[in-house]
């Protein structure tokens, strides 16, 4: 599990694009800072269900916006879009973090 310490300090660009049939189909979102993250793909795609089986109209952009926060507290590489990070994460887990770490201080921490 990730904890706050990897990405602590670490300030994260995203980029939301909303569809023509928004709130019929769901928000793009995508991470334009890099981050280690099994749920999050090189292009900063992001794993998460609900941006995909799980959206609903009724949801806002907010709760989307909390439920990425949550994701970066807790990862799941049991159902990853990294493949390379999620085995990362499930051999050495302090390895990961101390990964997750150094990419929050190198692309995330503002200069």
């Amino acid at each position: 599990m990730i904890t706050k310490c990897c990405i602590q300090g670490g300030v994260f660009k995203l980029e939301l694009f909303l569809p023509d049939d928004y709130p019929m189909t769901p928000p793009k979102i995508r991470f334009l800072t890099k981050i280690f993250h099994p749920n999050v793909d090189k292009l900063g795609r992001i794993c998460l269900d609900v941006l995909k089986n799980n959206w609903s109209p009724a949801l806002q952009i907010r709760t989307i916006l909390l439920s990425i926060q949550a994701l970066l507290g807790a990862p799941n590489p049991d159902d990853p879009l990294a493949a390379d990070v999620a085995k990362t994460w499930k051999e050495d887990e302090q390895a990961a973090i101390a990964t997750a770490r150094e990419w929050t201080k190198q692309y995330a921490v503002p200069k």
